[in-house]
């Protein structure tokens, strides 16, 4: 099926990629995302680990119902995650250097 050398030629390529991923997701957790709601009076800063860094809350809400505040600060929140995911992947596509995953893999593992 494979020669020794295409062998090794593969197992250089996949520990090159395994490298690659590695340094990618090193980056991710430094990579700032800023998800937004209520026209940006809620703010929500992440990683693109999904570790949330800052929620910012404009002072004109604070008065307000307490209800609308909880959804927007959701609402922020989620669009910080989408954006987060989409950086992502994107990111980790170019690691895998154009390597076709198997159909329902998502990266990072």
């Amino acid at each position: 099926m494979f020669n020794k050398g295409q062998l090794s030629g593969l197992m250089k390529q996949a520990q090159a990629m395994q490298d690659n991923i590695k340094r990618v997701q090193d980056e991710l957790g430094r990579i700032e995302v800023e998800g937004q709601s209520g026209a940006g009076l809620v703010k929500v800063v992440m990683t693109c680990k999904h570790e949330a860094r800052r929620v910012s809350i404009d002072p004109s809400l604070l008065g307000e119902d307490r209800d609308m505040l909880e959804d927007l600060v959701v609402a922020a929140f989620n669009d910080a995650l989408r954006k987060a995911e989409a950086t992502a992947q994107e990111k980790m596509a170019g690691a895998t250097a154009g390597m076709p995953l198997p159909p329902g893999m998502k990266l990072p593992f």
